[in-house]
C-alpha cells in the first residue's frame, strides 16, 4: 500500500484484433465486457430503487449497484445438476447479466443468421421455471457497424435496469431502447455515432429520470443522459482526456455526498465526477494513461474505489467529499498496485475491500487504510465482478468456477462449484437465489 499519486502507465495493448460480429469460443485472454450499503447512502440509487427488496436485481450488480444482496437462504453448493432447479438454453450470445423484479428475469442477446445478419433482443423469462414469456427484437445494426469486437466480447455485454414499469437495454454504439415490461418498445435511440475499440461494454446507470453511460470511443469519447421518458439526448459532456488511449468501457455510479448526487465515471486517463442534472464536470483525479478501464467504482467509508485498468493497474482509493476540479495532488486517500483487477468490480462488506484480478489471485484489504488482510490465488482467470451475502463472497471465474469465501480477516474458502462452462456475465441474486448465465444457458441454483 502506497499513499502517493501514480502517473504514466501502460502504452502496450494485449490482443484485441477484430472478429465477427458474435465473436469466438473465447481464450483465457483479458476481457472488455461489456457496486454493503454503504455511508454515506448512496441515495440516487436508494430513489431509484426504492421499493426493491431481497428479491429484486434490477440492474448491474443489484440495487446499488456494488454487488450486495440482502437475500437469506443463498446457495453456497452446486453443479451442473445439482440445486439447479431450472437450466434453459439462451438463443445467440451475450455477456450481459441477468436482472430480476416482480418474478421476472430480463436479458440481451445477439442472435446471427446465416446471411452474416444479426438481431439484438431483449428476453423476459418467469423466474419460477425459466419459461420464455417474451422475446422482442430492439435492433438489426448494419453488419460493418458491428464486425469488430474482441473475441471475448459479444453485441449483448451490457446490463439492462429494469423498473416498476419499465425495461432498458443498451448495446453501446449500436443503440438503445425502452421497453414496457410486456415487451413493447417505447422509444430507440440510435443517433449517438461513435466508433468503439473491442465493441460496447459498460452498463447504463439510472439517475433520477436520466439513464447516464459513457461512449469511450477510439477519439473524442463523451459521456451522455438520455431522458428516459423520450431518449432524447439531455446532455453530452466531452472527456477531454489527454490519455494515448481514450477508449474505456467503465459503468457509471451515482453517490450522494450532502444532499448533492454526482455520477462518478472512470475513463481512460481519469476518473470524472459529473452533474447528472446538466452534465457538467465537478472535479477528476488523474491516473495518467490508464485506458481500457471495465470495472464500476465502489464507494464505501466516504471513499470511492478505482482501478485505473491497462497496462498495471493501480487501485486508488479517492475522497470525493471537497474535491473540485483536479483533486488529483488532495482526494487520494492511498494508493495499491498489486493484484488489481482489469475487469471485475471490487466490492466492500464491513471495513473490508474485496477484489480479484485477472489472473485469479484474490485479495482482502482494510478499505479505510489499504493494508492488506490476505491475498490468495483462486485458480484461473476473472472477468465476472463478485457478490456478497449473507457474510459469504462469491468470486466466478472464466470457465464456470465459483469460489465461495467466508467474509473477514483471514482467508477461509467455504466450497467451489464447477459448471462445467465458460462464463464471463456477473450473477444476479434475488429471492434465495442464483441466476447464473453462462455461453449458452441460464440456470437458477437454489439451496
Amino acid at each position: 500500500m502506497e499513499r502517493k499519486r501514480h502517473a504514466g502507465w501502460g502504452a502496450q495493448e494485449k490482443g484485441g484484433a477484430a472478429h465477427p460480429q458474435l465473436g469466438k469460443p473465447f481464450p483465457s485472454a483479458y476481457f472488455f465486457p461489456p457496486v454493503k450499503h454503504t455511508a454515506p447512502l448512496l441515495a440516487a440509487f436508494a430513489l431509484a430503487f426504492s421499493s426493491y427488496a431481497a428479491d429484486e436485481w434490477p440492474q448491474f450488480r443489484g440495487p446499488t449497484g456494488q454487488g450486495i444482496s440482502d437475500a437469506k437462504g443463498v446457495p453456497t453448493e452446486w453443479s451442473d445438476t445439482q440445486h439447479v432447479a431450472w437450466k434453459i438454453e439462451v438463443p445467440g450470445k451475450g455477456w450481459s447479466s441477468p436482472v430480476l423484479s416482480q418474478g421476472r428475469l430480463y436479458l440481451t442477446t445477439a442472435v446471427g443468421d446465416s446471411t452474416g445478419g444479426v438481431s439484438l433482443r431483449a428476453l423476459c423469462l418467469d423466474a419460477k421455471d425459466g419459461r420464455t414469456l417474451w422475446d422482442t427484437e430492439i435492433f438489426q445494426p448494419d453488419p460493418a457497424t458491428a464486425a469488430a469486437m474482441h473475441r471475448k466480447n459479444s453485441l449483448a455485454s451490457p446490463s439492462p435496469i429494469v423498473t416498476s414499469d419499465r425495461l432498458f437495454v443498451h448495446f453501446g454504439h449500436l443503440g438503445t431502447a425502452a421497453l414496457d415490461l410486456k415487451g413493447k418498445i417505447v422509444w430507440k435511440q440510435s443517433e449517438l455515432a461513435y466508433a468503439p475499440v473491442h465493441g460496447n461494454g459498460g452498463s447504463p446507470a439510472l439517475v433520477g429520470d436520466a439513464l447516464v453511460f459513457s461512449c469511450d470511443a477510439a477519439k473524442d469519447p463523451f459521456v451522455v443522459a438520455l431522458d428516459t421518458a423520450s431518449g432524447k439526448v439531455r446532455w453530452k459532456t466531452p472527456r477531454n482526456t489527454t490519455a494515448k488511449k481514450p477508449f474505456s468501457f467503465c459503468t457509471p455510479q451515482p453517490i450522494t455526498i450532502g444532499g448533492v448526487t454526482q455520477v462518478i465515471l472512470p475513463g481512460s486517463g481519469f476518473v470524472g465526477s459529473y452533474d447528472p442534472a446538466d452534465g457538467h464536470e465537478n472535479w477528476r483525479v488523474n491516473y495518467g494513461e490508464g485506458y481500457s478501464v471495465v470495472p464500476r467504482p465502489v464507494f464505501a467509508h466516504g471513499l470511492l474505489f478505482i482501478s485505473s485498468s491497462f497496462d498495471k493497474p493501480v487501485l486508488l482509493a479517492v475522497r470525493p467529499d471537497g474535491a473540485r476540479g483536479d483533486a488529483t495532488e488532495t482526494n487520494i486517500a492511498w494508493t495499491h498496485n498489486k493484484a488489481v483487477p482489469h475487469s471485475a468490480s471490487m466490492l466492500v462488506l464491513g471495513d473490508e475491500l474485496y477484489f480479484v484480478s485477472d489472473a485469479g489471485i484474490a485479495t482482502c484489504a482494510d478499505a479505510k487504510t489499504g493494508e492488506v488482510r490476505w491475498s490468495e490465488r483462486l485458480g484461473g482467470n476473472f472477468s465476472a465482478s463478485p457478490f456478497a451475502a449473507e457474510g459469504r463472497v462469491y468470486f466466478q471465474n472464466e470457465t464456470g468456477s465459483t469460489f465461495v469465501l467466508k467474509a473477514g480477516k483471514a482467508f477461509e474458502q467455504i466450497a467451489k462449484n464447477d459448471i462445467g462452462e465458460p462464463t464471463l456475465a456477473s450473477i444476479a441474486v434475488a429471492d434465495g437465489a442464483i441466476y447464473l448465465r453462462s455461453e449458452k444457458f441460464l440456470r437458477k441454483i437454489t439451496r
